[in-house]
């Protein structure tokens, strides 16, 4: 989603019009990691909103229909939820930092950013209302326009602003702000009217109802939209230092251990009970330890993506990193058929297993076709569109070699 582009390129710095730079000079690692934190948001999707509705689990608890269901469901959530979405959010910060740093030269600099950030809520925009409301960039937009401003600033500032937003994101978990969170009676009649409604209904039942829910949703992203901006400025935060420049291996797998090995602690003691009687500090478990994880996750496979032998072990994923934008929206549509009543209608028919298993086939397509795309042309489609979009001129598309 974020673009993973080199800094500044000769055309930059001569003044000519900035244009995209050569697909072949991006930085492999960071388009690895965003095609693994790919598999991982898209799991969580299919399982929790595609499959049922998005507020059940907010509901009383109920017992999965299967032994197979409920492991599923135990690891996606205590090792993915919300980890995936918090790691995209990361790179989505990085990608801003190269953008910047790439327009350096150019006195348009600002105009094209904040054109690009424009576009990408038109997308979300497009997205949200008539594709699937589960959709995360328009709120990415709506954040980068917030983080824009602090890259033109020092690299402390960038550091403090971070702090800052997470430290608002965590006193947020810990005092909830009144109003912050849907009633339990709606969300109960949503509930109710999704199972009927995404099951049987047509098209125009379908797109209706999710207008209607985008007021519920939108709950959903205020509690995490601090996050999200403290996340954007510490990706922004960790290219500005160079980490991800030439990644010291040896830094980030001691950086990777210990975040994994602090993150995961904080989870499971939330999980297991054991921060039940330290009130409101014991509430900050999970949401620290789910930010903790998602660094260590990027850390581990930046590190592993960079060695030598990287290449052979991650290498699949980075054809998907480059096109996560049309492989986000294309499965969107994949799902929305698969599930609503204006296809095969398994909306709450299916268990968490069988959910992910066909998440698993449709990534494993996505594989293959991504590569093959890529060896054709130079971005993915909606990529292209993206940046043809930014610059006011068409792109070149086509591999010239």
């Amino acid at each position: 989603m974020a673009s993973g582009l080199m800094p500044p390129s000769d055309q930059a710095v001569t003044g000519v019009s900035p244009e995209p730079i050569d697909p072949a000079r991006r930085i492999d690692a960071i388009d690895a990691l965003r095609g693994v934190a790919l598999f991982g948001v898209m799991a969580i999707n299919i399982t929790t909103i595609f499959r049922v509705s998005i507020f059940e689990q907010f509901l009383f608890p109920k017992t999965p229909a299967s032994p197979l269901d409920h492991t599923v469901e135990t690891v996606l959530k205590l090792a993915i939820d919300l980890k995936a979405l918090a790691l995209f959010s990361l790179l989505f910060g990085v990608g801003l930092a190269i953008q910047f740093e790439r327009l350096s030269k150019s006195p348009r600099r600002a105009a094209l950013l904040v054109r690009r950030l424009a576009v990408l809520l038109a997308f979300g925009l497009f997205h949200l209302c008539l594709i699937w409301n589960g959709d995360i960039l328009t709120e990415y937009a709506l954040a980068g326009l917030i983080v824009l401003p602090f890259l033109f600033g020092q690299r402390w500032l960038l550091a403090v602003a971070a702090l800052a937003s997470l430290g608002l994101y965590l006193a947020m978990q810990a005092f909830p702000p009144p109003g912050l969170w849907p009633g339990t009676a709606a969300m109960a009649q949503d509930v109710t009217e999704a199972r009927r409604i995404y099951a049987t209904g047509g098209f125009l039942d379908v797109l209706t109802f999710r207008l209607r829910e985008i007021p519920l949703f939108a709950y959903l992203h205020a509690n995490i939209f601090p996050r999200t901006v403290g996340l954007f400025l510490l990706g922004a935060f960790a290219w500005r230092t160079g980490i991800l420049r030439n990644p010291p291996r040896h830094l980030l797998f001691s950086i990777a251990a210990a975040c994994i090995s602090l993150g995961a602690a904080l989870i499971l003691a939330r999980a297991g009970g054991f921060t039940a009687g330290s009130g409101r500090i014991g509430v900050l478990a999970e949401p620290l330890g789910t930010i903790l994880l998602a660094l260590g996750y990027g850390a581990t496979i930046i590190g592993i993506a960079s060695l030598k032998s990287g290449n052979r072990l991650l290498g699949w994923a980075a054809s998907l990193g480059r096109m996560a934008f049309t492989n986000y929206l294309a499965q969107s549509l994949i799902f929305g058929w698969i599930f609503y009543g204006y296809g095969l209608g398994l909306f709450g028919q299916l268990g968490a297993a069988s959910a992910l298993a066909i998440c698993v086939a449709v990534y494993a397509a996505q594989i293959p076709f991504s590569a093959w795309w890529l060896g054709r042309y130079r971005y993915g489609p909606v990529e292209w569109l993206w940046r043809t979009l930014m610059y006011g001129a068409a792109q070149p598309m086509r591999r010239t070699v």
